[in-house]
């Protein structure tokens, strides 16, 4: 059962922030997995297309599919009844042209179950494309900073806005999206000071990753927080567990038990 039975709507992420409530975010790519984050009370389950590293085992989050991203998104609606789901559009799903972005952003929605979506990057034709998207009805979640699907441009996974130059970039696109109309902002991989500064022109909420304790909540991906694997994490990622070493130990003892013939014993067997 949930922590908390109250629905998280976009109106009331608004209130969080202005009652200085914290929001907490975590990825979600399955069913049993929105169904603990549920549990927990977690308020928003991010479909993201992170799923591509994690589960999908992609190098990076470019060849994910928009099928790939309704397949997953439609598992995490099942699990979830509190939390506010949104999905993300994948590479090439929405930055080509509005009237593509805006289908693509209404199969989230209508196919998938989703309540929102999240957009990567700030230009100028990205703004429009928001804008248009919002104006169809669609919620949308903006993201700046690292924005890994501009890895390439970036030069790898780096932090950005650490000179004053691209960080009033960065400030500036902060405005822009959230005069586009986006209910909140994920703002990744950028000095505190900076995040800082972001969250507090905006009315929207901000919600960090590897930006430090000022904005108005935290995102993680959940395999990293659980600690799943044993492959190189982010400066900015707790492990609040560490999941893999029993989980090889698990599976390493039933192959064991199998390979002697202990397993299943009377006690697993219909006799």
């Amino acid at each position: 059962m949930s922590l908390s039975q109250d629905k998280v709507t976009i109106p009331g992420l608004r209130g969080m922030k202005q009652k200085g409530r914290k929001i907490t975010m975590l990825t979600a790519y399955d069913y049993p997995t929105a169904m603990l984050l549920d549990a927990v009370g977690i308020d928003i389950l991010l479909v993201g297309d992170s799923l591509g590293m994690v589960v999908l085992g992609y190098e990076n989050t470019l060849p994910v599919t928009m099928e790939e991203m309704l397949h997953h998104t439609r598992a995490v609606k099942r699990g979830c009844k509190r939390g506010l789901i949104v999905g993300d559009m994948p590479f090439l799903s929405f930055n080509v042209k509005s009237e593509l972005a805006i289908e693509n952003a209404g199969r989230f929605i209508k196919q998938a179950g989703a309540e929102g979506v999240k957009l990567e990057g700030a230009s100028e034709s990205i703004v429009m494309i928001i804008r248009n998207i919002v104006q169809a009805g669609i919620s949308v979640m903006g993201h700046i900073g690292l924005t890994p699907q501009m890895i390439h441009q970036m030069g790898g996974f780096k932090i950005q806005g650490k000179d004053p130059e691209s960080a009033k970039v960065i400030f500036e696109s902060a405005q822009r999206l959230q005069d586009a109309g986006i209910f909140a902002l994920v703002l990744e991989g950028m000095p505190n000071d900076l995040a800082k500064k972001v969250t507090e022109q905006l009315s929207i909420p901000t919600i960090g990753i590897g930006a430090g304790p000022h904005c108005d909540g935290q995102v993680l991906v959940t395999h990293d927080l659980l600690g799943f694997s044993e492959s190189a994490k982010p400066k900015f990622v707790k492990e609040y567990a560490s999941l893999y070493p029993g989980m090889f130990e698990a599976v390493k003892s039933f192959k064991q038990e199998v390979l002697e013939g202990s397993f299943p014993s009377d006690e697993y067997s219909y006799c």
